[in-house]
C-alpha cells in the first residue's frame, strides 16, 4: 500500500462546478472545494461559517433595496416597495415616504447618487429626484430640467420618418398641426414639442395625424417644414433607462424607445441638455451605432465613461469630455441582460457586471499594455452557482461580492486581485428566497421571500441563526421560560440560544415560544432559523495531480484540520458525520485560552475502511464538514494521509 499526504494550504479557488472534478491538472483544483455552503472563503484562503442573519422586520411585499451614503458616518438602506420607500438607518426603520414605482418596476430600477439626492429611474415611469434634506427628512421631486419662457432644456427628438412634415396654421398663439404622417398620440396631450426651434405645448389631439399646439414664441412662417421635435422622454416614448454623473455631466443612457442613445448634460448644469453650437461645456448627444442596436443597460463613470449594452460594452473617452473631442470605441461582445438591472459595481478599478448569458459574472478592466478593456469571466470555474444574476452589491470590508440570483440563491463571491483570490462559495436561508441585496455602511441588508411573507435582515456577526431575534431579561428581573415578541417567526420551526444551551425543534405560536421543562428559565435567548455550513473535499487526485483516484482502492488513514477561533466541529471521515469534541468546549465557561470558550489550533482525526475511489457524486471525496451549531467556525487548511492500493 502507497501513503500520499494530500495538503491543502487555500480554498482560494471555491467550490468548483462539477464539470472540472476531472480536471485535476489544474492549480485551481488542488485550491478549490466540492461543496462550500454557508460559508465565506476569507481573503487569506480560509473558510469561516458566514454570519447569521439579525432580523430587521418584517415587510409587507416585494421591494428592491438601495444603499444611500451621505458619507461615512451617515448611511441609509432604502427599500422601494409599492408605491413607498422605507428608510432604513442602523438596521432601524426610521421613516418612510411615497414613490411612483410599483413592484412591477423593480426589475429595471436604475439609480445614481451625489452628495444628498439620489436620482432613480425606470423606462416606464417619470424620473425622481429623491433628496435628503435634513437628518430624518426625505424629498421626492420630479426631474426639474433648466427653464426659460421660451424653452425647457430637455432633449428632444423627431422620432417620425425624416421626410415627415408639419403644416402649423399660423406663426403664434394656439395653432393647428396637420402632419404629413401618423405621429400624434392622446398622450401627447401635455407634452412639448418644438417647430423650426420654437417651442410649444401639446393642449389637444384631434386625431393620429392633427393636433393643437400653444406656442411660446412666433415661428417665420406656416409653411410645412421637416424641421421638427417632441421632447425624448414622455408617457408615449418611454422615461430614461440609466442614469451616472461623469466629469460633472449628468449622463443618461437609452430610453425605451431610444434603447441606444446616449445624452449628457451641459457641465456644471446637471438638468440642461440644449445641444447648443457644440461649446466645450455644451451638452452631447449621439447614439451607439453597430451592426446591431445596442440597447443600454448601464452606464458607470470610471476610469472612463463606461456604457454596457446588450449586445457589447463601449468606452466613451475625453479628456475633458466635449462635443469636439469625445470618442466612442467598442470594447468586447460579451452583452448585459436587459430584462433586469444588474447594479454595475467597482472593484479595485474593475467594473463588475452581469453577462447576457445569465451564467457569467465579469469584469471591464482597462490593461495599460493593451489601452483598452478586458472582460474576464469571474465565474468560469464556478457557472454552477451563477444562475440569472437579479442583484449584486460589494462588501468592501470583507472584499465579499453577494450576487442573487433568479432561482432565489445567493452566491459570494472572495475576489482579491493581488492574491489571486477569485473563490466562489453558496448562501440558503432554510425555506426562504433571497430577492435584493444591498451595502451601505459595512452592513450587508437582504430581502427574502418566506412563502408569501417578506423579510429584511443583515448578516451579524453576533447572530448564529437566521431572522435571528435576540433578547434578554431586565437587570434584576428572574430568568423566564416564557419569551414574547416573536411573532415574526410565527409558523416557522426554529432552534433557540440560551445561557449557553442549544434548544432545537421550537414552534412560535402567538408570538411566543416556551421552553423545555429539562431547559428550564433562561435570562437570554438568541432565536431563528438554523443553518448548516457544508465544506466537501473533491475527489482524492495523484500526488501529482496528473490524474483521480478512478478505480484504485482508496482509504483515508488520517486528517489533520487546522482550526482558528472555532466552537464546533462536526466532520465525517467515512463513517458519517460525528461531533468532534474540541480541547476548549464551545459551552465552556471563560476559558484561560480563549475567553469565548473557542479553539484554535490542529485536530487529527484516524480513519479505517477502504473504498473505491469515484469522482462522480458530491460524496466522492475523502471527508466533509457539516454543522449547524450556532457558534463560529473557521478552517485554515488540512491535510489528508491517504492510503492506495492497485
Amino acid at each position: 500500500m502507497a501513503r500520499r499526504v494530500l495538503e491543502k494550504n487555500t480554498f482560494s479557488t471555491g467550490e468548483l462546478a462539477p464539470e472540472l472534478w476531472g480536471r485535476s491538472d489544474l492549480n485551481a483544483y488542488a485550491n478549490g472545494a466540492a461543496r462550500l455552503r454557508n460559508v465565506f472563503i476569507e481573503p487569506s484562503g480560509g473558510v469561516r461559517r458566514r454570519p447569521g442573519t439579525r432580523l430587521v422586520g418584517e415587510l409587507d411585499g416585494p421591494v428592491r433595496l438601495v444603499q444611500f451614503e451621505f458619507n461615512t458616518e451617515q448611511t441609509y438602506i432604502l427599500a422601494f416597495g409599492d408605491q413607498k420607500a422605507f428608510v432604513f438607518e442602523n438596521g432601524v426603520n426610521t421613516v418612510w415616504f411615497e414613490t411612483p414605482f410599483g413592484p412591477e418596476h423593480h426589475d429595471l430600477l436604475n439609480w445614481t447618487q451625489s452628495a444628498d439626492t439620489l436620482l432613480v429611474v425606470h423606462p416606464d415611469a417619470p424620473p425622481v429626484r429623491i433628496s435628503r434634506t435634513q437628518a430624518g427628512s426625505w424629498q421626492v421631486t420630479s426631474w426639474a430640467w433648466r427653464a426659460t419662457d421660451l424653452v425647457t432644456s430637455q432633449p428632444f427628438y423627431k422620432f417620425i420618418d425624416p421626410a415627415a412634415t408639419i403644416t402649423p396654421s399660423a406663426t403664434s398663439g394656439s395653432v393647428t398641426l396637420v402632419a404629413s404622417m401618423d405621429m400624434f398620440d392622446a398622450n401627447h396631450v401635455g407634452t412639448l414639442w418644438r417647430i423650426a426651434g420654437v417651442e410649444g405645448e401639446i393642449t389637444a389631439v384631434g386625431d393620429v395625424q392633427t393636433a393643437t399646439m400653444t406656442l411660446n414664441g412666433s415661428l417665420a412662417d406656416s409653411n410645412a417644414t421637416v424641421d421638427f421635435a417632441e421632447q425624448a422622454f414622455s408617457d408615449v416614448r418611454g422615461w430614461p433607462r440609466s442614469v451616472t454623473f461623469h466629469q460633472d455631466r449628468l449622463v443618461i443612457g437609452g430610453s425605451r424607445d431610444l434603447p441606444n442613445r446616449l445624452w449628457m448634460s451641459h457641465s456644471g448644469d446637471l438638468f440642461n441638455f440644449e445641444l447648443g453650437e457644440g461649446l466645450d461645456d455644451e451638452a452631447i448627444e449621439f447614439a451607439l451605432l453597430a451592426d446591431q442596436v445596442n440597447a443600454i443597460t448601464g452606464i458607470f463613470a470610471g476610469r472612463h465613461l463606461q456604457v454596457f449594452t446588450s449586445g457589447s460594452e463601449w468606452m466613451v473617452t475625453g479628456d475633458p469630455l466635449t462635443p469636439a473631442n469625445i470618442q466612442v470605441t467598442r470594447q468586447t461582445r460579451i452583452g448585459s441582460q436587459s430584462h433586469r438591472t444588474v447594479p454595475l459595481v467597482n472593484i479595485d478599478g474593475a467594473t463588475v457586471f452581469a453577462g447576457r448569458s445569465g451564467r457569467e459574472i465579469r469584469e471591464f478592466l482597462f490593461t495599460d499594455v493593451e489601452q483598452a478593456y478586458g472582460s474576464a469571466d469571474l465565474a468560469l470555474l464556478s457557472r454552477h452557482l451563477v444562475k440569472d444574476p437579479i442583484d449584486q452589491a460589494f462588501d468592501a470590508n470583507r472584499r465579499l461580492l453577494h450576487v442573487v440570483m433568479a432561482d432565489g440563491s445567493l452566491a459570494t463571491l472572495t475576489l482579491y486581485r493581488s492574491e489571486t483570490i477569485t473563490a466562489w462559495s453558496a448562501q440558503q436561508v432554510a425555506g426562504c428566497d433571497f430577492t435584493s441585496v444591498a451595502v451601505s455602511g459595512g452592513d450587508v441588508y437582504i430581502s427574502l421571500k418566506c412563502g408569501d411573507r417578506y423579510f429584511l435582515a443583515l448578516f451579524d456577526e453576533a447572530c448564529g441563526f437566521d431572522l435571528q431575534i435576540s433578547q434578554s431579561v431586565q437587570t434584576g428581573d428572574e430568568p423566564r421560560r416564557h419569551w414574547g415578541q416573536l411573532g415574526a417567526l410565527e409558523g416557522m420551526e426554529i432552534n433557540a440560544w440560551g445561557d449557553g444551551i442549544l434548544i432545537p425543534g421550537l414552534a412560535v405560536a402567538g408570538g411566543t415560544v416556551t421552553l423545555p421543562g429539562d431547559v428550564g428559565a433562561v435570562t437570554t435567548l438568541d432565536a431563528g432559523l438554523a443553518f448548516t455550513h457544508e465544506i466537501f473535499a473533491l475527489p482524492p487526485a495523484a500526488s501529482d495531480g496528473s490524474r483521480p483516484h478512478g478505480g484504485n482502492a482508496v482509504r483515508l488513514v488520517s486528517l489533520t484540520l487546522r482550526l482558528q477561533q472555532s466552537g464546533q466541529l462536526r466532520v465525517d471521515t467515512g463513517r458519517g458525520l460525528r461531533d468532534v469534541a474540541l480541547p476548549v468546549a464551545p459551552v465552556s465557561p471563560v476559558s484561560p485560552d480563549d475567553p469565548d470558550g473557542l479553539y484554535s489550533g490542529d485536530i487529527t482525526l484516524r480513519s479505517l475502511g477502504w473504498r473505491r475511489g469515484s469522482g462522480g457524486t458530491i460524496h466522492s471525496g475523502l471527508w466533509r464538514i457539516a454543522g449547524d451549531f450556532p457558534r463560529p467556525f473557521l478552517l485554515l487548511g488540512c491535510a489528508s494521509e491517504m492510503g492506495v492500493n492497485d
